[in-house]
């Protein structure tokens, strides 16, 4: 009797955990064809697959790019006519080949874009050329850059992404997100017709600029106001060498001059809070007149002053910081400035942004179902690491740059702006090894940190020559603090692993750069 009880038990319980199992089993396909219901239902009507905000120029490549997959994409920005900007004029050669690679190369043609083979940097009444490296440099496209009307260049992309059957550009202001259960569902928002509408999509990509509303709705990342980028445009005339960026080493820091177009130059200079003429009054033109025009070299004087004497309308950009943090919420992406800003003095956000595109283009290929929200975490989370080579150089040239080149009666400062002018133009390995990181060609922050370590010691060594004194170690080692100070912030808000380790370089290279990607 015992033996037939014990085998009733076992076979009662074996029982219960088949049934238990089928259950379990039943209930989660359940769920999944659920989910997959909802990703359905959230494209409904003919929905999208991905709502993107904003169509500048993030917005639209990533447009472009996903609706070459297959993807039905949505876009919405608040202003469809052609963009007056002041930033975004200068796509570096690393840039270049990142267009190429989604295939927008040519919206560069046809918008007058000019050629920009390197720099030409002045200081002190000294000039010297800084070229991109031609030989030897391991970059698998044409060396050089382009600068251009921003608008242009825009309106160019907008047309290309627009030609595509699966994109549908609206004319509309998003007002909010629509979030259930920490999942971003669609977004709320008031069409050309001032009719507030909603649109939902298993994901959507969040790509409004520097002035973005809704970053504050996904993390509590703050932009730190660094500057203000103010200047104009010189009509109807051309730079001697119009292939080489002008960069003056002024007072309070640079001023910079480069044909936009065939016929236009931009001339732009960066002031601080605090110390910003008025514009309304004219204070500001004459500023520009008598006291950044007189550190203008004398060959390019003239240019300089023609669009202030013929009343050029004067235009002040805050220059901004903000580190990339990851959202917490499910179902978005940010990209572009409403992500991650650098001081804009080595002009290469629209490279990063390229790259966060290509990047975000090839992890999301492999998904048929984008309402997989968990999966989506793990694409953002993947993205985070992989764009480290390119953003984290140029987060960290851009902002040790800047520093570098603001004027100052401080021994230290001044030893490391003199250093850094002495190096950038040296020729050599010194020259072609900056050029390369400045131009995104080598994305590599480690090269990069030695380079930063090569002009302090350099400038440590003007500073101690021909014979040490107590004051020059004084000024040396505060000099080395400087340095420090530049570096540090950036190893801990970009990751030491991702800033040390030459395997993300490598990595990013061979995946992204490589020439049969193109």
């Amino acid at each position: 009797m015992d033996m037939a009880f014990t085998q009733v038990c076992l076979w009662t319980l074996l029982a219960f955990v088949l049934t238990w199992t089928i259950f379990h089993v039943t209930n989660m396909k359940k769920k999944a064809a659920k989910l997959v219901d909802v990703a359905a239902g959230e494209r409904r009507d003919g929905g999208a697959d991905v709502i993107i905000v904003g169509a500048g120029v993030g917005g639209s490549a990533l447009a472009y790019a996903l609706a070459k997959d297959g993807r039905q994409v949505h876009v919405i920005e608040r202003d469809m006519r052609q963009p007056e900007r002041m930033m975004g004029e200068f796509m570096q050669p690393g840039g270049r080949l990142l267009l190429s690679k989604l295939g927008l190369q040519d919206c560069l043609e046809g918008i007058d874009a000019q050629i920009a083979t390197g720099l030409a940097v002045y200081k002190d009444g000294k000039e010297a050329v800084a070229p991109f490296p031609v030989e030897d440099n391991n970059f698998p496209y044409e060396p050089s850059a382009r600068t251009f009307h921003n608008g242009r260049f825009v309106q160019r992309l907008r047309q290309k992404a627009s030609s595509l059957p699966n994109v549908r550009l609206e004319e509309g202001t998003v007002k909010s997100l629509i979030e259930e259960k920490g999942v971003i569902k669609g977004v709320t928002y008031k069409n050309s017709s001032g009719e507030e509408t909603t649109a939902f999509a298993p994901l959507t990509v969040v790509c409004d600029g520097c002035y973005s509303n809704l970053r504050r709705s996904l993390n509590d990342n703050n932009a730190e106001v660094l500057s203000y980028t103010v200047g104009y445009i010189s009509k109807n005339c051309q730079l001697e060498d119009p292939e080489r960026l002008k960069l003056i080493m002024s007072k309070p820091s640079f001023t910079m001059l480069y044909q936009i177009s065939s016929t236009d130059v931009r001339c732009l200079t960066e002031l601080f809070p605090g110390n910003i003429p008025s514009m309304a009054n004219g204070e500001m033109a004459d500023f520009f007149k008598n006291s950044i025009a007189p550190q203008v070299p004398q060959n390019l004087r003239k240019v300089f002053l023609k669009g202030i004497e013929e009343g050029a309308q004067i235009k002040a950009m805050p220059t901004k910081r903000m580190d990339a943090t990851l959202s917490e919420k499910k179902g978005v992406i940010v990209l572009g400035d409403a992500f991650n800003m650098r001081h804009p003095v080595v002009a290469s956000g629209m490279m990063v942004l390229l790259s966060d595109v290509l990047i975000l283009r090839r992890l999301l290929q492999p998904l048929a179902n984008l309402g997989d929200a968990n999966k989506i975490s793990e694409v953002i989370k993947s993205f985070y690491v992989i764009r480290k080579p390119m953003s984290a150089t140029v987060n960290t040239l851009g902002n040790a740059f800047s520093q570098v080149l603001i004027a100052s009666t401080d021994e230290a400062r001044e030893a490391m702006r003199q250093g850094c002018y002495d190096y950038l133009t040296s020729g050599g390995f010194r020259t072609s090894g900056l050029m390369a990181l400045l131009g995104g060609m080598n994305p590599r922050p480690l090269s990069l940190i030695f380079h930063l370590c090569a002009i302090t010691l350099s400038s440590i060594g003007q500073l101690l020559s021909p014979f040490p004194s107590p004051l020059s170690i004084w000024h040396s080692l505060r000099l080395f603090g400087l340095s420090m100070k530049m570096l540090v912030p950036h190893l801990k808000a970009e990751g030491v692993s991702q800033m040390l380790s030459p395997s993300y370089a490598i990595a990013y290279r061979k995946s992204y750069m490589a020439t049969t990607a193109l």
